[in-house]
């Protein structure tokens, strides 16, 4: 069965536009994974994914996990509360460029609704602005939660590209 998809790039230039998301309680942690841990990357991408139809990496050996996760330019960030595993984000380095793209993003079920995805999102942004960027970006579809577009655009992100997809 065919879907139709619409899929939408969205950009933000500059942390000044930015329209930061609230901080959850102090029991809250956000880390850098370090050492990388492809486990936990294929972790938050399987169960994060399994709703939203992220099947792209479904497909990848061990070997294909590590090369990414190795790479200088991908960095993952783990979000917690107390000891549980929350959320992530996945960025990329498009250093040529002067960006970051926002690989992945997401918030484990049970953690949903509790304002954490806003967090999450400008804590991306900052993060990504701290490296002397021009610009992050994303690109959100139809098949992902259903505040995720409301979400990039309410941090400050502006649209910049939309397109049908058929999946």
């Amino acid at each position: 069965m065919i879907q139709e998809v619409k899929r939408n790039y969205l950009e933000i230039n500059s942390l000044e536009d930015l329209n930061e998301g609230t901080k959850p309680s102090p029991d809250y942690s956000l880390t850098l994974l370090d050492p990388i841990n492809f486990q936990l990357n294929k972790f938050f991408y399987k169960n994060i994914g399994n709703k939203h139809k992220w099947v792209d990496r479904l497909i990848w050996n061990e070997e294909q996990w590590i090369s990414y996760v190795s790479n200088e330019n991908v960095q993952t960030y783990v979000l917690k509360f107390k000891d549980d595993l929350v959320g992530f984000f996945e960025l990329i380095h498009h250093q040529e460029k002067k960006e970051f793209e926002i690989a992945y993003l997401g918030i484990l079920e049970e953690y949903h609704n509790k304002k954490l995805g806003s967090f999450l999102l400008s804590e991306a942004i900052k993060i990504s602005f701290k490296k002397k960027i021009d610009r992050v970006w994303v690109h959100t579809c139809t098949l992902d939660h259903k505040n995720a577009l409301n979400n990039y655009i309410t941090r400050g992100m502006k649209i910049f590209k939309t397109e049908i997809i058929n999946i």
